[in-house]
């Protein structure tokens, strides 16, 4: 093929491999921006969704009347432009107001509704559905991938131990080969340590819809995150984003990815305090586990918008190492489907299987 035609094929045949997840969440690139909490607010969001990708607000520890706030700043970024972009909320099931934060979602008429941070009940599926949103739930391994379509969610994200955050103990690369091709009634998202668009193709072509990514975006210059943070984030490697330490295994904390600082240790102090607590009966499982989660919101907090990057959270996956330069969301996401493009055209030009 002449160069001009194997790229037109190229782009073509991308639209082909993520036509499932574009209809899904409508947009024009199947690339979720993964919900950082103080950083995936509505600046990154509207900036995602307006750039063609599907940007995820990140509710986190917010009150129903902070994310309701935070919903219609989002919604008035978008109206700036055409006012049709799709975007999504991401909410943490073990928050105490999880019902109400979901009814919040749906008197804003929010599209698409991602439950995180834990297994989802039946109930808040079918809430969050009946109040018109679309749901997409996290599935860390096969067993539970099954049971959540069977409880009704409409997509599926699966991520690995290689995201920034919290995390499961399973690398993308195994959790894809062990899903994708037993779970084909729901489209399903591949997340964690994806940053260039080569990596993305290879998901698609394992059956993937698409694909989500978030350190990547972090250092988008509509991010609000503080100038420290962006550059912890452009001064990184790889192996320096590592997960966090279980101090007990009868007490399951998960593991959360991060630059490690003193704010690394400060956690692991943090996680034995509360466990002492839990063992003496002052506190419940739950509770405990609320309180670790308060712990790094406030700590990611002192790192995203007070840029105490020692003491504060450096969530970060281990695709950090390939963030180079702060960008506009758009030439980022430009970069990832330029990317993923020209990928494709060189296997056709070299006659690779499969290819035109």
């Amino acid at each position: 093929m002449k160069d001009a035609e194997t790229n037109d094929w190229a782009r073509s045949h991308l639209d082909h491999l993520w036509s499932r997840g574009k209809a899904f969440l409508g947009v024009d690139m199947a690339i979720l921006g993964g919900a950082m909490s103080w950083v995936s607010e509505r600046n990154l969001v509207a900036a995602i969704s307006s750039a063609g990708g599907f940007g995820v607000l990140a509710c986190g520890s917010m009150t129903p009347e902070l994310l309701s706030e935070e919903i219609a700043g989002t919604k008035a970024l978008l109206e700036r432009g055409d006012g049709s972009k799709p975007y999504g909320v991401n909410l943490i099931t073990m928050h105490p107001d999880l019902d109400r934060l979901i009814d919040v979602c749906g008197e804003h008429k929010v599209g698409h509704v991602v439950l995180a941070g834990g297994l989802p009940s039946a109930a808040s599926i079918k809430r969050a559905k009946d109040l018109g949103a679309k749901v997409i739930c996290f599935a860390p391994a096969l067993a539970l991938a099954k049971k959540l379509v069977r409880s009704g969610t409409d997509a599926l994200v699966i991520e690995g131990a290689e995201a920034g955050g919290h995390i499961g103990p399973v690398a993308t690369s195994v959790l894809a080969q062990e899903i994708l091709p037993e779970i084909t009634d729901v489209p399903v998202f591949v997340a964690g340590g994806i940053g260039r668009g080569e990596a993305i193709v290879s998901y698609l072509e394992m059956g993937a819809s698409g694909v989500q990514l978030g350190t990547r975006f972090v250092c988008a210059t509509e991010c609000i995150a503080h100038p420290n943070f962006k550059k912890a984030f452009l001064r990184a490697n790889a192996r320096d984003a590592v997960p966090t330490v279980q101090i007990d295994p009868q007490f399951p904390v998960i593991p959360v990815r991060a630059l490690i600082n003193k704010g690394t240790e400060a956690f692991m102090a943090t996680q034995r305090a509360v466990i002492e607590k839990f063992r003496a009966g002052e506190m419940d499982q739950k509770s405990a586990q609320l309180e670790i989660e308060h712990f790094w919101a406030g700590a990611l907090r002192r790192a995203v918008i007070d840029g105490d990057v020692e003491n504060g959270s450096l969530m970060a996956g281990q695709s950090v190492g390939l963030v180079k330069s702060e960008q506009p969301t758009a030439e980022i996401l430009a970069d990832l489907r330029n990317q993923a493009v020209e990928s494709l055209a060189k296997r056709a030009t070299a006659g690779a299987p499969g290819a035109r």
